[in-house]
C-alpha cells in the first residue's frame, strides 16, 4: 500500500442514514470526508422502513447538525396512545396527555425514513459533503498508515480512515475478513405501508393485536407516521408470505384491521424473514476501518433499534476518527478504535439480545411465555400491570445498552 496523506479525507461507504450520519458527525468535528455509494443517484427507496426515531437518535442528529434533529420533529409525529388487544378483546389503552415528554426534542418521532434521508441530504448539501454515485466499493487494502478502496467507477481513494456503512451484504466487511454469524426468524412477516385518509382519519395510536380474529388470528402491528401507517402481520404455520402479500389479499387485510376506507390506500408491501446477526469483529487488524450500522450488524425490528444503533455507531466511530486523525501517537489513535469496537459490540450484542427476547415472545413457542400470555389476558380487565406486560413485551427491554470501558482488545 502507498503512504497515505494524513490530511486526505476520511472516507465512507453508504450514503444511508448510518453513512449520511458518519459523515455529518466527522465534518461537525472538523474532519474532512467523502462518500462513496454504490447505488445510483436516482435509486429506488420506497417503503416507510424506520420509521421510529429515537429521542436519543434526534439529539444526536441535532448535535452534529443543528436544525437537523429539530426538522424530523417537526415533520414527524408523536402518537398519544398506545393500545393492545387479544384475540379481539382490549387488554391495555392508555393516552399520554404529553406524549413526547417535556422539552424540544420528544421522546421520539414517527416519520418515513425516506424524509429523514432527504433532510440529511440537505444537511449534507449545507455542510459541502460529496457523494459518490455508483462508486461500490471493490477492494479495501488497510495497512499501519490507512487504507487503499478502489471503487466501481475506476477511482483509487488513499484514506486515513475508512467507515464501512455498506449495509447487510457489506463488500467492507469481507474485505477486512470479518466474519458475520447470527439467526434467523422461523416466522416470515408481511409488511405494508398505507397511505392516510386525510378527510376521516383514524385516531393516532399504535396498536397491537395478539392472533387478531380478523386477519385469521395472526398477530398484527399497527403503527401511524407522518402520511400513513404501517401495518405489520406476523405470518402463522402454514401461510405462503408471497401469497399473503398479494395486492388482493393486502387490501383485505387492510379492510379488516383498519376499515374500508383505508382498503385502497396500500402503497408499499413486503415480506421476509429478520436476521440476527453480528460481525465478530467490527474493525480491521490495523484499527483503520470501522463498521458501522448494519454492516456490522443486522437485527430484527422490535424496539426500533436497527437505525436508532446505526446512528449511534456512527456518532462514536466519527469521534474514535476525530482523535486518531489528529494523534501525535499511535498508540493513542489504536486505542480510541478499540474502544470504539468495544463499545459498539457490548451495545450491538445488548440490541441483539433484546430484539431476540421480543422475537422469541412473539414466536410464542415456549409453553411458559404462552401461559404467561394467556394468564395476563385473563387477568388485564381488574390488573392493570397485567395489560400493561402484554402491551410492553413484544418490543423487548426498554433499557440502554450498556456503556463499556473495556473490551475485547
Amino acid at each position: 500500500m502507498r503512504d497515505v496523506d494524513a490530511d486526505a479525507p476520511v472516507v465512507v461507504a453508504g450514503a444511508g442514514p448510518v453513512g449520511m450520519t458518519t459523515a455529518l458527525a466527522l465534518h461537525a468535528r472538523g474532519v474532512p470526508v467523502t462518500i462513496v455509494e454504490a447505488e445510483s443517484e436516482d435509486r429506488d427507496r420506497s417503503g416507510s422502513r424506520a420509521i421510529y426515531v429515537h429521542g436519543s437518535t434526534l439529539r444526536t442528529l441535532e448535535r452534529i447538525h443543528p436544525g437537523l434533529g429539530m426538522e424530523l420533529v417537526e415533520e414527524g409525529l408523536v402518537w398519544p396512545t398506545r393500545r393492545t388487544c387479544y384475540h379481539g378483546k382490549e387488554v391495555f389503552s392508555r393516552t399520554y396527555s404529553t406524549p413526547g415528554g417535556h422539552g424540544d426534542i420528544p421522546h421520539f418521532s414517527s416519520i418515513p425514513q425516506v424524509r429523514t434521508e432527504a433532510y440529511m441530504h440537505e444537511a449534507l448539501e449545507e455542510a459541502g459533503i460529496e457523494i459518490h454515485w455508483d462508486a461500490a466499493v471493490e477492494s479495501v487494502e488497510s495497512g499501519p498508515d490507512g487504507v487503499t478502496v478502489e471503487t466501481a467507477d475506476g477511482q483509487t481513494w488513499e484514506t486515513p480512515y475508512l467507515v464501512g456503512a455498506d449495509g447487510g451484504g457489506s463488500t467492507v466487511r469481507k474485505e477486512i475478513g470479518a466474519s458475520f454469524d447470527g439467526d434467523q426468524s422461523e416466522n416470515s412477516f408481511i409488511i405494508a405501508d398505507i397511505d392516510e385518509v386525510e378527510e376521516d382519519p383514524m385516531p393516532l395510536e399504535r396498536l397491537f393485536h395478539y392472533a387478531d380474529p380478523e386477519v385469521g388470528g395472526r398477530n398484527v402491528l399497527l403503527v401511524p407516521f407522518t402520511g400513513g401507517w404501517r401495518l405489520d402481520i406476523q405470518c402463522i404455520e402454514g401461510d405462503d408470505p408471497e401469497e399473503l402479500a398479494s395486492e388482493e389479499q393486502m387490501r383485505e387485510f387492510t379492510r379488516a384491521v383498519m376499515g374500508e376506507r383505508y382498503a385502497d390506500n396500500v402503497t408499499w408491501v413486503s415480506s421476509y424473514k429478520f436476521l440476527q446477526v453480528m460481525a465478530d469483529t467490527f474493525v480491521d487488524d490495523h484499527r483503520r476501518v470501522l463498521l458501522a450500522g448494519e454492516a456490522a450488524h443486522l437485527l430484527a425490528p422490535f424496539g426500533a433499534r436497527g437505525m436508532n444503533s446505526g446512528i449511534a455507531d456512527a456518532d462514536e466511530a466519527a469521534s474514535a476518527i476525530a482523535v486518531g486523525y489528529r494523534a501525535r501517537s499511535d498508540a493513542v489513535a489504536r486505542d480510541e478504535v478499540e474502544m470504539y469496537a468495544a463499545r459498539r459490540e457490548k451495545a450491538a450484542e445488548y440490541n441483539l439480545n433484546a430484539a431476540g427476547q421480543a422475537l422469541d415472545y412473539l414466536q410464542g413457542e415456549d409453553p411458559v411465555t404462552v401461559l404467561r400470555k394467556e394468564a395476563a389476558a385473563a387477568l388485564a380487565d381488574h390488573f392493570e400491570p397485567a395489560g400493561e406486560y402484554l402491551d410492553d413485551a413484544p418490543y423487548g427491554p426498554h433499557t440502554p445498552p450498556p456503556i463499556v470501558t473495556t473490551g475485547n482488545y
